[in-house]
């Protein structure tokens, strides 16, 4: 037995007798779970943005369990095993990889189906869907969302030829949604949709850009936050020194303290 099985039934053999004899475990769903599931995925997130990979090596634990535990539960009710999960992702990949000599589920080693690499969204296709975009959760995060709609469309050749056509995308939604703040401006609340769908179209289009640039916008709109919460608590911190909270600092302060920040805070 290898190093990465005696851990698996390390971890299987655990979660058998706690499903048994822990009252928290013994009474999860895999609604229960779910929710649970999300926070462990963001944190596992934060820890990549931060590569922190002591942080990443826990939180992959954490989520790790959570797998085998929904497999588990699974099994229970009769739905599916752990074995399927994994034999389920193994058939897919093998699926998609026609032009890579691949293992069966004996270990043999099964000769490549055809040379050329597929283009792996009309692989999806061929596998039933009726439309490349069904793979995209309707509840992901609108950023990540939009760059796995333009990715999935790309994949079928619906993409700009180049990068310069991109930009200049952007530059025609820059300049429909400054026309579309004038009339908010001047018609109130009753034009606030046009704007709204204006900034949209302007935040698609830089998410296309980036894409060009190999540049993934949620990374770095991620590490965005991240600079910007640093920098903020460094200015709180600099008021609580002096006794002050951040409230009573005159925007000058703010923005002196906001300029140390930048050169004692992580990038």
């Amino acid at each position: 037995m290898t190093e990465e099985q005696k851990s698996l039934q390390w971890l299987s053999s655990i979660l058998d007798i706690l499903r048994k004899e822990c009252p928290w475990d013994s009474v999860q769903t895999i609604d229960s779970l779910r929710y649970l599931t999300i926070e462990e995925v963001y944190e596992l997130s934060e820890a990549i943005t931060k590569a922190n990979y002591d942080e990443m090596r826990k939180e992959l634990g954490d989520l790790f369990m959570h797998l085998m535990f929904y497999s588990k539960i699974a099994d229970d009710e009769g739905h599916f095993a752990l074995n399927d999960v994994i034999d389920s992702i193994c058939s897919k990949l093998i699926s998609r990889h026609p032009h890579i000599a691949l293992p069966d589920r004996d270990g043999v080693m099964q000769p490549a189906r055809q040379q050329e690499t597929p283009k792996w969204e009309q692989v999806k296709m061929k596998e039933g869907r009726r439309s490349a975009l069904e793979g995209v959760p309707s509840s992901l995060p609108s950023l990540i969302k939009a760059i796995r709609l333009q990715e999935k469309a790309a994949g079928l050749g619906f993409e700009f030829p180049n990068r310069e056509m991109a930009i200049a995308k952007v530059d025609e939604e820059y300049g429909e949604f400054i026309d579309a703040l004038g009339k908010y401006h001047s018609e109130g609340d009753t034009a606030r949709h046009y704007a709204e769908e204006e900034l949209g179209d302007l935040l698609f289009a830089i998410v296309k850009w980036a894409r060009f640039e190999n540049i993934n916008a949620d990374d770095a709109l991620a590490r965005t936050n991240r600079k910007f919460a640093e920098r903020f608590k460094y200015v709180e911190s600099e008021a609580h020194k002096q006794g002050r909270n951040i409230q009573e600092l005159s925007l000058e302060e703010m923005q002196k303290y906001w300029n140390e920040a930048k050169t004692t805070t992580t990038h």
